[in-house]
């Protein structure tokens, strides 16, 4: 049986039921470039989120048959990959680059592969803090694969591995954290997460910065002779610039506030926090009794859970809280499925999930999909009044603003309460003044309901 060279095509998958195509954002791999099967080729940019393709099949990348930045169809083929085949018959006589090929063959052969590691490999060993060094390779020259690493997660969560990278992980824990020489409560938290950030600090407003600012970093290149800078549009950015365009020239937008008085709402999560993060693993954030009221609100005026469809408005029945996260370069609306099915602890889960793989772009497109309101805690970066723009095709959208304690008159006389303002944009087809007042009433009888005694589970 003689081994031949054989071009597999590669297609664009359907990433998403509603997905029909995709936009090649960077080739990762090159043409002569050995692949390992579930090895990220290239990554891909929808109009929600980027994703990676992986390499179905071992191989060597043969040709790219569609370019970085051209947009591709589902189904139409991306690249072609040389893999090896033992049936004459299936050669296939295709140009590819055999000087690349025979140059990665011809150095791979004898040279110790164990100290390369893949994209992939890196990743896994990564969420699930893995030494490489405590991994047997498999592959060319002793090289560890994706197969590998899984075996070997395997092993240790069968209680047969050594439990050397658990331990390892303990011994990280910072000798202040109250959460040293305690097991994890949650598994899925490294433990860098258990630490208490030294530098947050508790403003005045009442709402915590967990994050030190960052200063964007746009990779600015200066222009000789020129007196601006010109920055390339993202695809991201276009297709935000896309939605915002088209959410204000077809949705009328109307905008209303609320002050709130959240005083107990503060002492209620100042007395759980510290019990809740070292039994959770994650902080309890005031963003998820936000939620929660403005879910229970929505169930008393479904309305608000609608969009417009031409000649009719749809009231959607389950309620889907989409949520703005924002990074440095960009913002994006992860959605939290069937928020009203879920108590405060389950909402404060899904909170840190999302907004974690949001800031790690590790966003899927079902992540995207189905929200039917939106929230945007703007308070988080201290603004007290903002205007949003409604999420296309919805028919509202709520911002929760910077809690600040400010004299409050209560009974002819002064008292310094904790207050926050709730922004409210709607879309004036579907939605008027009155049910909007009466909505934004209710969520913030909802949040000035909450007492010492409020059950987070």
């Amino acid at each position: 049986m003689t081994h031949n060279k054989q071009l597999t095509d590669v297609l664009m998958p359907q990433l998403a039921e509603s997905l029909v195509s995709a936009t090649i954002g960077k080739w990762l791999k090159q043409p002569g470039d050995r692949i390992e099967q579930y090895e990220p080729i290239c990554e891909v940019i929808t109009d929600k989120v980027n994703a990676e393709i992986p390499a179905t099949v071992d191989g060597i990348m043969g040709e790219h048959v569609a370019e970085e930045g051209q947009t591709i169809a589902v189904g139409q083929i991306i690249c072609k990959i040389v893999v090896e085949s033992s049936n004459e018959s299936t050669v296939v006589n295709a140009p590819i680059h055999t000087e690349s090929l025979a140059t990665t063959a011809s150095t791979s052969e004898g040279q110790s592969m164990r100290s390369r590691y893949s994209p992939a490999v890196q990743s896994l060993a990564a969420e699930h803090q893995l030494n490489l060094n405590d991994i047997k390779g498999t592959g060319m020259g002793g090289r560890i694969t994706r197969k590998d690493v899984l075996a070997h997660v395997d092993n240790l969560s069968s209680g047969n591995g050594d439990t050397k990278s658990s331990s390892q992980a303990l011994e990280h824990v910072s000798a202040t954290s109250p959460f040293k020489g305690m097991t994890h409560t949650n598994p899925a938290v490294t433990p860098a997460q258990y630490v208490e950030n030294a530098s947050s600090t508790e403003r005045n407003s009442g709402m915590h910065l967990t994050e030190t600012p960052q200063i964007p970093n746009n990779n600015i290149q200066a222009q000789q002779g020129r007196s601006e800078t010109l920055i390339d549009i993202t695809p991201v950015r276009n297709t935000i610039a896309t939605r915002m365009r088209q959410s204000v020239s077809e949705i009328p937008h109307a905008w209303t506030m609320i002050e709130v008085d959240v005083t107990n709402l503060v002492l209620l999560r100042n007395k759980l926090k510290d019990e809740f993060k070292r039994n959770e693993g994650y902080n309890l954030t005031y963003l998820a009794f936000l939620l929660k009221a403005v879910v229970n609100a929505i169930k008393d005026y479904p309305i608000m859970n609608s969009v417009w469809a031409v000649d009719k408005i749809i009231v959607k029945r389950d309620i889907n809280i989409a949520l703005a996260v924002g990074t440095e370069d960009t913002v994006m609306t992860p959605v939290i499925q069937r928020a009203d099915q879920k108590n405060i602890a389950g909402l404060a889960r899904e909170i840190e999930e999302l907004a974690t793989k949001t800031r790690q772009g590790k966003l899927k497109l079902d992540d995207m999909q189905g929200g039917t309101f939106t929230v945007n805690n703007t308070g988080s970066f201290g603004s007290v009044l903002s205007y949003p723009i409604i999420n296309y095709p919805q028919a509202a959208i709520l911002t929760f603003e910077s809690i600040v304690k400010k004299p409050v008159v209560i009974n002819d006389m002064i008292a310094v309460r904790s207050m926050a303002n709730l922004c409210l944009s709607l879309d004036h087809r579907i939605l008027d003044g009155v049910i909007c007042g009466r909505f934004l009433q209710r969520v913030k009888e909802n949040l000035e309901g909450y007492t010492l005694d409020t059950k987070l589970y």
